[in-house]
């Protein structure tokens, strides 16, 4: 059933709410027992958190930096009903949306052990505090692998991205750099080509993105691949202007013009304390079941921490709330564990 919190005028039209004060910024109790601790402060966890909340769970949300990498994301215009913003600015109204329900936040400190008391999860944290809950959700995120060349953390989101998906608009008539050669590189220079004028595609080995990928993008005409062939810096002053690259097999080094340099080499998934503890796959992603569920009882994950193949906001948004829906379910069915050590519930 669709739950719709709209203020209605007579006539049925939707009118805007008043604007209400900040919600009050509570932290998590060491001496509660919480039905979910959410580790991670991104769209997955933040979105588990209001869910989980929504249905009269009892959650705290632990993150280092609360919006994770949203808040290094200059713009986003792709999230439904979000306009064009900033990741900045939507990041700030998720938290606010989660804090409105009185859900705690604990942010600035690391999560860097766990251990099980009884049926209870404990998370220790880096303020010397252990933190009860009957169930875990995982949404640490992944970060983008980045080349290590001069240039790259400088023009970061000045013309370096680490998403075509979610940047290649802007770039529409313009000429592009894609570093890889897997799946996704090959994916954003067919997609790209759609919209840019020209794409180059580096790849420093050989190309191991499936064949019929392959087959498309060697038929599109505005797009050159080249292979045994580093990148060896991205030039630019305010914005990158192009990439300097060197021939393997010859030595000879020549310069690439682009307005844009697309970095697709792959995530390294963040799993945090539970390093080793979760069946993980080839890429060290969590597996999950069709319900958020890993290998380790009670312990859930969600969003780019999994095997999702793309991604982006809205989708690691959705697979919080899945999570927090299927931790309410299993909740349902298991009776409610008697703390190992005293806490109020």
């Amino acid at each position: 059933m669709l739950d719709l919190s709209l203020n209605l005028n007579l006539d049925g039209a939707a009118k805007a709410k008043p604007d209400s004060p900040a919600p009050a910024r509570t932290e998590p109790r060491a001496d509660t027992l919480y039905d979910i601790l959410v580790l991670g402060g991104g769209p997955a966890g933040l979105n588990a958190a209001l869910y989980a909340s929504r249905k009269g769970l009892k959650v705290a949300v632990f993150g280092e930096r609360i919006g994770g990498l949203l808040l290094d994301t200059s713009s986003v215009d792709n999230y439904i009903g979000g306009g064009d913003t900033s990741g900045y600015d939507l990041a700030m109204n998720f938290e606010r949306d989660v804090r409105a329900l009185g859900v705690p936040i604990l942010e600035g400190y690391r999560i860097e052990g766990w251990h099980r008391e009884g049926e209870n999860l404990i998370l220790e944290a880096t303020n010397g505090e252990h933190y009860h809950g009957r169930t875990v959700i995982l949404a640490t995120g992944s970060m983008p692998r980045h080349l290590g060349v001069p240039g790259e953390d400088e023009l970061s989101g000045r013309g370096v991205s680490y998403c075509a998906i979610c940047d290649g608009p802007l770039y529409r008539g313009k000429r592009v750099v894609i570093s890889g050669g897997g799946n996704s590189a090959v994916q954003a220079a067919i997609d790209l080509s759609r919209l840019v004028s020209e794409v180059t595609v580096v790849q420093r080995s050989v190309f191991r993105a499936d064949q019929v990928l392959m087959d498309e993008v060697s038929k599109l005409a505005n797009v050159t691949l080249f292979t045994q062939t580093d990148i060896l810096r991205i030039r630019g002053e305010q914005k990158v202007e192009g990439v300097d690259v060197r021939d393997k097999a010859t030595g000879e080094e020549r310069f690439i013009s682009a307005d844009g340099v697309f970095i697709e080499i792959g995530h390294i998934p963040q799993l945090g304390p539970f390093v080793g503890a979760l069946a993980v796959n080839d890429s060290n992603e969590v597996i999950v079941d069709a319900h958020n569920h890993t290998s380790e009882p009670g312990v859930f994950a969600a969003g780019d921490v999994t095997p999702t193949e793309y991604k982006q906001i809205v989708i690691a948004a959705a697979e919080g709330a899945k999570a927090a829906l299927s931790v309410n379910n299993y909740l349902t069915t298991k009776p409610a564990a008697i703390p190992a050590t005293p806490v109020s519930i």
